[in-house]
């Protein structure tokens, strides 16, 4: 196997040529890109260079309080940004949806942990950082698609619901079936990669590791251990946070509220 191949300035250099042109194709056929293509290259080379930086920092250090620092600054973040997405009317809907995301990730980091890695110790920042990145990054996007489909959904269903509630219904008859799919929504980005990995796409994990001199067969097996962790967790959110939105769109008497 081959040394691993380090990229130095002038190779990153010339990777930053690939954003001048894109920059210069946007200007050419005028799509009004260019400004956004420049801002976001700029950001993601800061913000790549600062963590970089920081996780130096981290994995030397091995700290599990600096660790479950890092992962808790991840999951504000993170909880933030779904919580802008679903909704800012509904009362709780903060804690909800970080209540949602910190379930599905801790319990799938801990199960990962102690079955499947079993790692020593128990906080090695190597292995668990990045994989708590992974499924925060997932479980948020699975809480704002699901989230934001069953808030517009009982939004836009008032009658519906009503009427079964009028017919006797409880408020959790009612929306069963819209809960459902909002939960299925959530699962459904997750899903669609498991069908395609390593036929039409090969992911970020299983390339980097390849790439960094990783055998390819033990590259795809981590692979596997990902696209599995963000099922169970992308799921245990969807769920969670479906349960806490349905029970705050309704009054102590049975009544549908609107956001």
């Amino acid at each position: 196997m081959d040394d691993l191949i380090e990229l130095d300035l002038v190779g990153m250099g010339f990777a930053l040529g690939l954003m001048l042109l894109a920059i210069g194709l946007s200007a050419w056929q005028r799509l009004g890109l260019t400004w956004n293509l420049a801002v976001a290259t700029v950001r993601t080379v800061i913000q790549l260079l600062v963590v970089g930086y920081l996780l130096e920092i981290v994995f030397a250090l091995r700290n599990p309080w600096i660790v479950l620092a890092v992962i808790g600054i991840m999951t504000a973040i993170a909880t933030v940004v779904a919580r802008n997405r679903v909704s800012k009317k509904i009362p709780q809907i903060l804690p909800i949806v970080g209540g949602s995301m910190l379930l599905g990730t801790a319990f799938t980091l801990a199960y990962t942990n102690l079955l499947v890695l079993r790692l020593e110790p128990w906080y090695e920042p190597q292995y668990l950082i990045p994989l708590a990145g992974i499924l925060l990054g997932n479980a948020m996007n699975a809480a704002a698609i699901a989230g934001e489909r069953f808030v517009s959904t009982l939004n836009n269903s008032q009658l519906e619901i009503e009427t079964h509630l009028s017919l006797g219904a409880t408020p959790r008859q009612a929306t069963l079936q819209y809960r459902r799919e909002a939960i299925k929504a959530g699962l459904i980005p997750t899903l669609n990669s498991m069908m395609v990995v390593g036929i039409v796409t090969l992911p970020g994990i299983i390339t980097g590791q390849i790439l960094s001199g990783v055998s390819p067969l033990n590259a795809a097996v981590y692979q596997m251990l990902v696209m599995f962790i963000l099922a169970i967790a992308t799921l245990i959110t969807s769920i969670t946070l479906i349960q806490g939105i349905d029970r705050q769109f309704f009054t102590a008497a049975a009544q549908l509220k609107k956001f």
